[in-house]
């Protein structure tokens, strides 16, 4: 885990999760534009991945600390020993499994589209993005089922705000995203609507760095307790 120490991680952890009597810092790297998963009000951080990361540093008598980063630099931090594991709405795929160690899954979710309300009537299927222009979150799934549509003309922004901004102001078709999120920005928007059930389930889980099986273990502990006591289902 990150400690203190500004020239690099890797101080020993010890079931107490302390050195010399101090808590060692435990550094979550996320990308908080994902409501309800992680996201920010002021300065805090807020979601069901931010209580989760609490409850598993809370269990392992360390600090959380959180990094806030673009999501497809999030690997690459933790492949640098930036941060210590990554929570940020990510899900099980085979080339991230080649890249990383994932612990539990703790949700499943899907893709779903959003477009313009006033455009429903043109998505009848999944076919109906073929040509079209789709606005996707880099490095995300949906980033990568975009690429295979058709003729599409996929643009990748660091936000999924930013891409349903191009959807609203007519510069993009199409977002595709994870289903929960979208629902969040269709909220009470009657100007968009989301489309789900075209994209099968997927899992999330945190990700934690390959060769890194202390703190691996660790977690997956951690979450045993918390399916056991009921923090996580």
């Amino acid at each position: 885990p990150v400690d203190d120490n500004p020239e690099g991680n890797g101080a020993a952890v010890g079931n107490e999760g302390d050195v010399d009597g101090e808590k060692l810092v435990l550094t979550m790297g996320t990308e908080a534009g994902f409501e309800p998963f992680e996201y920010k009000e002021g300065d805090n951080y807020l979601g069901i991945d931010i209580e989760l990361a609490q409850a598993i540093a809370d269990k392992l008598n360390m600090e959380l600390q959180i990094s806030d980063m673009a999501f497809d630099t999030l690997l690459d931090a933790l492949n640098a020993d930036m941060v210590d594991f990554v929570a940020a709405g990510m899900s099980i795929d085979p080339e991230r499994e080649q890249q990383v160690d994932f612990t539990v899954p703790y949700f499943n979710a899907s893709q779903a589209v959003v477009i313009r309300a006033a455009d429903a009537a043109n998505y009848t299927d999944v076919t109906a993005l073929e040509g079209k222009k789709i606005a996707v979150q880099a490095g995300t799934t949906g980033n990568d089922l975009a690429d295979l549509v058709k003729d599409a003309d996929v643009s990748a922004f660091t936000a999924y705000s930013e891409a349903i901004s191009a959807l609203e102001n007519g510069s993009v078709d199409a977002v595709i995203m994870d289903n929960f999120p979208a629902s969040s920005f269709a909220a009470g928007n009657e100007a968009l609507q989301v489309i789900t059930g075209w994209y099968e389930e997927e899992q999330y889980a945190m990700a934690i760095k390959k060769g890194n099986t202390e703190l691996h273990d660790m977690v997956m502990a951690a979450f045993d307790e918390m399916i056991a006591d009921g923090t996580a289902a």
